[in-house]
């Protein structure tokens, strides 16, 4: 059976810069992921290269078997794969509406009943009607994440690539966001992989994991092993005492 996203040998250079050395992860279909390393480790880029978003030097990229060529993605990838930034302020387009936002994959996919769509939405990431003739200047920053995962949704996508989706919100906001993400995996069978620098995130969200440093996979292991402290990696160690609220199970 094929893996809903199978990496191998992935390398992406930027001039002479390696950001990706010859990294191979493989997520089986309705599994969170977790990518996990210091900052320039290359956990966003390789999150990126998927999305067509970073150029892809060597290796192999298959979603449900199906291999991507090069960094173009056609409309029936991003049906399938969707991605939610870091940022949800810069995500969101300042001068329109969250209707519009909702709207315009909507229009893409040519996917019908938008009304009902866009309300089923926004009440899934605990948003009502109100919020739909908005602009995201009006909302909290939890707010507009949660925009932002709506419209990931709204195309109804198999997997979700999640670039650190709550660090820039409070701490008190990251938890809410975190679970309403962990209820929607639940609720719909999908497939995450999330960027966090927080392993105490990863154990969380996450039941598998790869910790990157330099642009390549240095150890890889389970939620589980990482909570009771069974790593192998000096690095990894060092990342589970320089992580803030990273409790030892």
């Amino acid at each position: 059976m094929s893996a809903a996203l199978h990496i191998d040998n992935l390398s992406v250079v930027y001039d002479d810069f390696h950001a990706l050395k010859d990294v191979g992860i493989r997520v089986e279909g309705g599994e969170s992921f977790g990518l996990v390393g210091e900052s320039g480790s290359g956990k966003s880029t390789l999150l990126r290269a998927v999305a067509g978003l970073a150029p892809i030097s060597g290796g192999t990229i298959h979603i449900d078997g199906e291999e991507l060529k090069g960094s173009k993605r056609s409309k029936a990838f991003y049906r399938r794969v969707q991605m939610v930034f870091q940022d949800p302020y810069g995500s969101l387009h300042p001068r329109q509406t969250i209707d519009r936002l909702l709207l315009e994959p909507l229009a893409i996919h040519a996917l019908a009943d938008s009304d009902r769509r866009i309300a089923r939405a926004l009440d899934e990431v605990g948003l009502g009607n109100g919020f739909r003739f908005r602009y995201p200047h009006q909302l909290s920053g939890g707010q507009r994440q949660r925009v932002a995962i709506a419209r990931a949704l709204i195309v109804e996508p198999a997997i979700l690539l999640l670039d650190e989706p709550t660090s820039a919100l409070d701490a008190s906001v990251q938890a809410e966001v975190l679970n309403l993400l962990e209820q929607i995996r639940r609720d719909r069978k999908l497939t995450f992989v999330m960027v966090s620098h927080d392993l105490g995130v990863i154990t969380h969200m996450c039941e598998k994991l790869a910790v990157m440093r330099n642009g390549a996979v240095v150890e890889r292991l389970s939620s589980q092993e990482l909570a009771e402290g069974a790593v192998q990696e000096n690095y990894t160690k060092n990342l589970m005492i320089a992580s803030k609220g990273f409790v030892k199970a």
